[in-house]
């Protein structure tokens, strides 16, 4: 009897940890949120994607609205060709733009979308040519250090005197006199 127990137990932890596993896996291949709604396909363009990657949400308002479909590359404008899958029941203006955005400071990227207002709405193969794209920390910390040593070479620079030195020591103190009196 007392066998049969602990092996149910041992069965149910190897259960669990398969599961836990299954769990991991689905989470790092973002799949964990698989949908089976009706979508449609837009394009966006953009000239860095940064480590936007296949399957990463497309938000707008904080909601996620669709999935990155897939991402490419055009060889006529070396752009980033990024096609994202939008569930049916969101429409969104014609006129809207897309931006690339960090969920905090090193989180994964997704794609916000905002809205524009257009009376026609986005259907699937249309394109969406307002696009801002990803921030890249390196990029930012290489302007910053530039900017610091330009103003530190600025800085540095000989300035010309305010006004010239007295000729003798009691000048400065009878030119303040005279010119309190006038």
């Amino acid at each position: 009897m007392k066998k049969t127990a602990l092996d149910f137990w041992v069965g149910m932890f190897v259960v669990l940890g398969f599961v836990a596993l299954l769990f991991l896996a689905l989470k790092a291949g973002n799949m964990s949120s698989l949908s089976f709604q009706q979508t449609y396909a837009v394009k966006l363009k953009f000239d860095n994607i940064g480590g936007l990657k296949a399957r990463a949400p497309v938000k707008s308002a904080g909601v996620t609205v669709g999935r990155v479909g897939s991402i490419g590359f055009d060889e006529h404008t070396y752009q980033a060709v990024v096609t994202i899958d939008i569930d049916q029941q969101y429409k969104f203006p014609k006129d809207s733009s897309a931006k690339i955005l960090t969920s905090g400071l090193l989180g994964e990227q997704y794609i916000g979308l905002e809205p524009g207002g257009d009376d026609q709405m986005l259907k699937s193969g249309d394109t969406i040519s307002m696009t801002q794209s990803a921030v890249v920390l390196e990029n930012l910390i290489g302007q910053f250090l530039y900017n610091k040593a330009a103003d530190s070479g600025a800085s540095k620079a000989p300035s010309a005197p305010a006004a010239p030195a007295p000729a003798f020591p009691g000048a400065a103190s009878a030119m303040g006199a005279s010119g309190a009196a006038q």
